[in-house]
Parts: C-alpha cells; structure tokens; sequence
C-alpha cells in the first residue's frame, strides 16, 4: 500500500513539471508577437486610443495646434436699449400702443387716481400673442385691431373702428370707447355707437358662445374730430380701468397708388408651395400690384424662405396671425381644425381681411383679396391699371357714381386639363401657370366666386368674394365683362359645392394662352428668383461634375 502512494506522488510530479513547461513557453511566445493597437480590448487605454484614431479633431501633443485660433460664428451684437426694444415690439406687434405707452408711462394718466386709468402695457390681457380681451357681464370680445376712419362718404364723420370677434350673436351689451389723445392726460369717453356684423346669419355658425367677426364703431366726439387719437380702449363702464388698449392705425400718405393685393391666413404648414408662389408674386408685380399683404398662420419653410425673400425686395409684407379665444394654434392641428371646420375657418379669415384693407385704405385706390391660386387676367393690354381704364368708362356711362367694387368671373384651369394634352417644351415645367393653359370654356355663374377691385373709398366690411357692407349709397358692384378681364382660378378640382357642374367643366375644355403674353418675363424673373434662392444648386453641382 505505501510503495503504490509513493508511485503515485512521483506520477503526479512529473505531469505538473511538464504543464509549468509548457506555460512558459506559451508566455514566451505572447511576450514577443505584435499588439495591434485597434484589438478590441475591454480597458479604458483601448478607448482612449481608438478615440484619438477614429476622431480627426483630437491633436496629440506634437501635433498643429491651429484649431485653437478658430473661433465659432456668432451674433454679437450688442443687447437692445429700452428704446430699441419699444421700436422692435412696435414692429412686431403694430396693434398695440407700446410707443405711445413708453412716452407717458411716468406720468400720471386717466380721470382721477382710480376712474378709467391708461392701462400699463403690462397689465392688459393677451389671448394668443396678438388679441386683447374684454370681458363683459355678456359676452368677451377678443379684439385685434383699431383703425381711424375719415374718408368722406363716412358719414359718422371721423370714427374710430375696432376689429374683432366676440362670442355673441346681435351683442346688446353697451360699452364705451376710451380714446386717449397725445398732451392730454384724461382720456376722451363716448358710448359705442354699433356693432357691424361681418358675416351672414344664413351661411351658419349663428350660435351664441361661437366666436363671431364684428367691426365696433367709435365715434370720435364733436369738439375732438380734427384730432388723432393715440390709442383706444373698450370698456363696459365708463370709469373701468381697462385690460385693453389699441394702437389706433392712421397712416394716410399725400398720393395714393393704385393696386394692392391682401391674402388670408396661409396654411400650407406640410405643403412646399413656394415654386408657384414665386411665379405668382411675380405674375402680380407684372400685372400692376404695388405690393402683396400676406398673413401667415403656419408655412413650410420654403415658403418662409420665399416670403423674406419678396420682403427685403419691398413686394411683400408678412403679418403674423393665429386664432382668437380657446381655438388651437398648435402646428398641424391647427390646420386639421381648420378642414373640418369650414364655417369657422371662412369666419377666421375675415379678420385678416379687414385688418389689410383697413391699414391700406388711405395706400391704394383698389385692393384685391386673392388666394395664391387665382389671378385676375386682363384680356387686352398687360396691367390692371389699363385694364380700370377701359372699365371705368362704361361702368360711369351707366352709373355716374363709382361703384364699390368692380369684380370679375370666375373660370377654372384645372391640373388634368393639361396632363391630357402633355407640357410645353419651350416653357420651364415648374412655371405652373404658364403650363396650365387648358380651361373650362364655360365661367361660373355671375355673382358666383368671383372676385373684386374693392373702391376703397366706399367699402365698409369685407368678404372674400365681395363686399360685406358699404359706406354712402350701399354695395354697388360692377360686373366686368369677360371680353375684358376674367379671373384664372389654378386648382386640382373645383371647390365642393360645384362638384356636379365640374365634370362639364371637364368635358367642355378650351385653349387659352393669354397668360403667355408674360412669358419671357415671367420666366425670366422666376428663374433667377429660383437660382438667388438656391433651388438649382444641386442641379447646376451635378452639371459642373460632369
């Protein structure tokens, strides 16, 4: 038993002296191989050298140190002034008095300590950035705008009129009308004198609590009329300190020009449109239009691009708008609520149209409200301007007396029309107008979609398609024949009330090319819009490679 455990302790031996052996040899042989430094090994030196491998702004210590003399772009200009600031708040927010504010802003204003008190900017209520709130014991208006009013057929004689929407159908709350005057410390104080309804019961919407388009009308007192109010309040009683205060816009040049154009709210927030609106714009500054007013709720950012473009150019101006009261202007939404409701969204856009026409009355003899789908065409010659001239005379031959508004038919050109007869070669295929010369032969009915030359001498509200309600002798309109002018309406497919009469649109096409009279300068201005722009920049880099 003792000989076999000896054996067996010698056995064991042997096997441990020859794995130490081998051991050694295989620790030799690691020692001496080449490490690859990119090995995945799992210790910080490993990241530490793959970081400065793989990052090409990492230096090493004998490396160029030149990026430690570059320095990031950035705006360093120097803060606003007070004053800057008030002149910046004033450009971005023209409705409200904020100049005026910061004048008289140490002095004391108002009848006595605690009776109808100028507001600090500060403690007015806001509604969604640009509307003010008053609320009453029935009703809240939302106010968005004040506008003096002394054209001569007002027969009010100089009034001040605020534009807004209250949530209540034929309102018979009585408010009074706060006007402050620049050197006087109390304010001016009269009783409302109507509310004007910008809308038809008829057309829907006629609920209470429902948000409704109203142009109030304040008339300035007697001993005041040859003055210009500063800014104005509304309130419920006569002695409230008001949470509302307007900048009453009065901007009256000594000529007036001849043509402007106002557009609604633009809602295209997913839909790159700014191609066409680059050929639009510039089919109006052909056709006479000083200058286009958009408003703009949510846009693609090529539209934006577009729009600052015109903007530094002097073609455009750009309005920021949203909606009044608990409405949603959250992005894509806001446009969702929009589509699916239709009397809302026809209610809403009233404001943006009486806000322009309001501010560019004393501007313009004529003011056009036209979608970015929609021209209107003069047959003969090449401008509006000339186009008045020949219309003029025979609306005076049967009339003496201008008339408020001179509109023209409306008739479709329609996108398949064209895709049926193929593009123009010789024509830029992103020039959309220009290629779209198929039209329903047949113009919808007189009084139907048409759209205005708005005399803005005599309108008092606006709609979309004509005029609301008129200063003097009423809403005379002259229909301006076909032979003479015609309104070019570019869409997909017609609007949904006239889906029957549509598809004989279709059936019944027509030729018309006298959008091309503008082609080489139409073509012209676009493409080099469109190269300032960048839009070829990828083309004319895939050129220049080959």
């Amino acid at each position: 038993m003792l000989c076999k455990s000896k054996g067996g302790g010698r056995f064991l031996t042997k096997i441990l002296i020859q794995l130490m052996g081998c051991g050694i040899i295989v620790f030799t042989i690691i020692q001496f191989r080449p490490i690859k430094l990119d090995m995945s090994v799992p210790h910080l030196n490993s990241r530490f050298l793959l970081q400065k491998r793989l990052d090409p702004l990492t230096r090493h210590a004998d490396s160029t140190t030149e990026t430690n003399d570059l320095e990031p772009f950035v705006d360093k200009s120097p803060s606003l002034s007070e004053d800057k600031l008030v002149e910046d708040i004033q450009k971005r927010m023209p409705n409200l008095p904020i100049v005026y504010w910061n004048k008289n802003k140490n002095k004391p204003m108002g009848l006595n300590n605690t009776c109808a008190r100028f507001p600090s900017m500060f403690d007015l209520e806001f509604n969604n950035l640009y509307w003010q709130t008053l609320r009453t014991s029935n009703g809240t208006f939302q106010l968005f705008g004040a506008y003096l009013d002394k054209r001569a057929n007002n027969r009010l004689g100089p009034t001040v009129r605020i534009l807004g929407m209250i949530d209540r159908i034929e309102p018979t709350v009585v408010t009074y009308c706060q006007f402050w005057f620049d050197g006087k410390k109390e304010p001016v104080i009269s009783k409302s004198f109507e509310y004007k309804y910008i809308w038809y019961k008829k057309w829907g919407n006629y609920k209470q609590g429902i948000y409704q388009p109203y142009l109030t009308a304040c008339v300035i007192p007697q001993q005041y009329k040859e003055k210009i109010p500063q800014s104005i309040s509304l309130v419920e009683k006569s002695c409230d300190n008001s949470t509302n205060n307007l900048r009453v816009i009065y901007e009256k040049p000594k000529q007036k020009k001849d043509f402007a154009v106002c557009v609604k709210g633009l809602d295209f927030l997913h839909e790159d449109l700014s191609v066409r609106l680059i050929e639009w714009i510039e089919l109006l500054n052909l056709l006479g239009a000083d200058k286009v007013f958009f408003y703009e709720l949510q846009v693609h950012p090529n539209i934006s691009k577009v729009l600052k473009h015109y903007e530094q150019e002097g073609k455009v101006h750009v309005t920021p708008i949203n909606l009044a009261g608990g409405q949603p202007n959250a992005p894509s939404f806001q446009h969702l609520y929009l589509t699916k409701k239709t009397n809302h969204k026809r209610q809403n856009e009233l404001i943006p149209y009486n806000d322009c026409f309001y501010k560019h009355m004393y501007e313009y003899r004529y003011i056009a409200l036209l979608d970015i789908d929609e021209v209107i065409m003069p047959l003969d010659g090449t401008t509006w301007k000339g186009l008045m001239e020949k219309v003029l005379p025979k609306a005076l031959k049967i009339n003496k007396d201008e008339r408020a508004s001179y509109n023209v038919r409306n008739v479709y050109f329609l996108d398949d029309l064209l895709h049926n007869h193929g593009w123009f070669k010789e024509i830029p295929k992103y020039m959309h107008m220009l290629q779209h010369v198929y039209r329903a032969k047949n113009f919808t009915k007189p009084g139907q979609y048409v759209k205005c030359f708005h005399n803005t001498e005599k309108v008092l509200t606006l709609h979309n398609h004509f005029p609301l309600s008129c200063l003097g002798s009423g809403c005379t309109s002259y229909p301006i024949e076909t032979s003479d002018a015609q309104l070019h309406h570019y869409r997909a497919d017609c609007v949904k009330t006239l889906k029957k009469s549509c598809e004989e649109y279709r059936k019944t096409s027509v030729m018309d090319t006298t959008i091309w009279k503008f082609k080489e300068p139409l073509v012209s201005r676009v493409s080099a819009t469109l190269r300032t722009l960048g839009y070829f920049a990828n083309a004319e880099n895939k050129e220049n490679k080959r």
